[in-house]
């Protein structure tokens, strides 16, 4: 993940990041879904998704 988005984060309150990983774990949903489907040509956006998701709580639990 890139720092400036990392700071992004860290300067959200709880109630935004909250907002965020709602909105993260379903676009990984809707990766996955289309992975099956054979929709998708980068997979590695799914990784992606499942590292902001593991710093969104990582944060989360900080707070």
């Amino acid at each position: 993940m890139k720092r400036d988005i990392l700071q992004n984060l860290k300067e959200k309150s709880k109630d935004d990041l909250e907002k965020e990983l709602i909105s993260v774990k379903d676009r990984l949903w809707r990766l996955k879904v289309d992975l099956e489907s054979g929709k998708v040509k980068n997979v590695s956006e799914i990784r992606k998704s499942r590292k902001a998701i593991a710093v969104i709580n990582t944060l989360l639990k900080s707070k």
